[in-house]
């Protein structure tokens, strides 16, 4: 039996996406931080975790779109919630974090097989629904999932923030080295937030 008219416009409506000249993408703060490395990232990325979640209300009262790209850690059968859920229950900086940084209503979640937030995902496509300009790129790390997402965003020709107080990497000499590239290189902003 077919829904009425109404029913399926209602539906449609829903599942539309507004506009956003500028959207936050948040890579990666959802995280168990259970790799080689970590322990050198902790601190850093809790600290930007809290200037990413001062930015991101202010950028929410803004209307700007957010999206969060993380890592599925391998676990194909999980979904963003289940992620979320587990990541806050951890005890420490890591579980402060996760409980932080989740998802506003309204926000987007993706899960990304690899570094980019662009890779094998369907962010591409959400930009172009909401006739996306500009990308404010935050999150973890700074020398890795951060710079391949900017480049990535660089080559689709979009213009790219990367407020350095809201990236955290495993040494401040290998978060320095990549901001200065994605300056340099990618020609994009890396202010302070």
């Amino acid at each position: 039996m077919n829904a009425p008219s109404s029913s399926r416009r209602s539906l449609a409506a829903a599942t539309l996406l507004k506009p956003s000249a500028t959207v936050l993408v948040v890579v990666d703060f959802i995280n168990p931080m259970q790799f080689p490395g970590a322990r050198s990232l902790v601190d850093g990325a809790l600290q930007a975790a809290h200037a990413t979640a001062r930015l991101k209300r202010r950028l929410s009262r803004r209307g700007v779109t957010c999206i969060y790209a993380n890592d599925n850690y391998g676990i194909w059968h999980s979904d963003f919630k289940e992620l979320l859920s587990k990541c806050q229950a951890l005890p420490g900086a890591r579980g402060e974090m996760a409980r932080l940084m989740a998802p506003a209503e309204g926000d987007l979640t993706i899960l990304k097989p690899l570094h980019s937030a662009f890779y094998l995902t369907p962010l591409e496509h959400l930009l172009k629904q909401m006739a996306t300009q500009q990308l404010i790129v935050v999150g973890l790390a700074t020398d890795m999932c951060v710079h391949l997402t900017a480049t990535d965003a660089y080559m689709r020709g979009y213009k790219v923030w990367v407020p350095s107080n809201c990236t955290a990497a495993e040494t401040q000499h290998s978060k320095s080295t990549a901001l200065a590239q994605m300056s340099k290189v990618l020609k994009c902003s890396v202010r302070a937030a």
